[in-house]
């Protein structure tokens, strides 16, 4: 029996209803109006909260990243795929699976992801065992792999650059379709008006490929212009970095400290950038939000602009209590 409209799941129907233009040609057209108009509105935050998560990450170099993962791990269990995005030959992928294990969290998979041929940035050689193995680099597959698990939608958090966002809209528009996008990035107000961004910047084309094709899907912006201050800074003054110097620390926060201290050789704090763009994800209530219409120059400098792309942009945030919130989804008991 069909059920009635309440028994049913809107979410799902728009997703089988879109991928039949993969496998008959005659529903393409129908196909593809669905993915341009984007999911129904009852694909809301009760669904979006409980749905699986990709976290996209360059992590090993500025430490917000890691920190970030460690939340995620201990707080999100449904947490199933992490992608690794301005690799440096596969060794931020190794360094992700043994924090991912020393946290517990064998069961989420690591690929390494796009490598855009820098060698700056890179904070963690060493601190991970030599015998980690190089991690499978099918980002593609790995990404079909969560969303050919569920019917509902699925939580992607961007914490590096949107070049893996780029390769997935190339290869499989219909996975991207499947996705709601929190992308910590951008700034209207950048502390360098003479450059963008800096996951803008590292690679310029995927965002600018990509602001668009993402917009009926809604996307959330976590600028910089919000998380660039020092109420979310880790230093070692920090309430969170004590914690890591205690004797009886776990492993993943002496991994953390000793991360923290290579940065805070060249730099002296961590902001924590990707944090606040997992509690956003998370749908934490501390961020407000406003819809904007930006565009992007040709190297990636977001300014308002009514004939842009619309996307949710963070505009403030409750600084001392999201730092309550990362020591909790670091330190409480599980």
């Amino acid at each position: 029996m069909g059920g009635s409209r309440s028994d049913r799941d809107p979410g799902g129907e728009w997703m089988a209803l879109a991928g039949l233009g993969e496998s008959f040609e005659e529903f393409g057209e129908v196909a593809d109006a669905l993915i341009e108009g984007g999911p129904p509105p009852a694909v809301g935050p009760a669904a979006i909260s409980r749905a699986p998560m990709i976290i996209d990450t360059d992590a090993g170099g500025d430490p917000d990243d890691a920190v970030a993962l460690v939340a995620a791990a201990r707080r999100v269990p449904e947490l199933k795929l992490v992608i690794t995005s301005d690799e440096f030959g596969g060794e931020r992928a190794r360094f992700v699976r043994h924090l991912l294990d020393v946290v517990g969290r064998a069961d989420v998979k690591v690929v390494a992801g796009s490598d855009l041929g820098n060698s700056r940035l890179y904070f963690v050689d060493g601190l991970f065992p030599p015998d980690v193995p190089k991690q499978d680099g099918s980002v593609v597959a790995a990404v079909a792999e969560v969303c050919d698990a569920t019917a509902g939608p699925i939580r992607w958090v961007g914490m590096g650059p949107l070049s893996n966002l780029a390769t997935l809209q190339a290869e499989r528009p219909e996975l991207v379709a499947r996705l709601v996008v929190t992308q910590m990035g951008g700034a209207i107000v950048y502390r360098d008006p003479s450059r963008a961004e800096h996951n803008f910047r590292v690679d310029v084309d995927a965002v600018v490929r990509m602001l668009p094709v993402l917009e009926p899907w809604q996307p959330t912006f976590v600028v910089s212009d919000v998380t660039f201050n020092p109420a979310i800074e880790i230093t070692p003054k920090a309430t969170i970095y004590q914690r890591w110097t205690d004797l009886d620390a776990p492993l993943w926060a002496r991994i953390l400290r000793a991360h923290s201290d290579r940065w805070m050789e060249r730099y002296p704090g961590s902001m924590q950038h990707d944090g606040l763009t997992l509690a956003a994800a998370m749908l934490w209530p501390g961020i407000r939000f406003a819809r904007e219409r930006v565009t992007l120059d040709e190297i990636g400098r977001m300014t308002r602009s009514e004939p842009g792309t619309e996307i949710t942009m963070s505009t403030s945030v409750d600084y001392p209590a999201f730092m309550n919130w990362l020591d909790a989804a670091l330190h409480a008991p599980g």
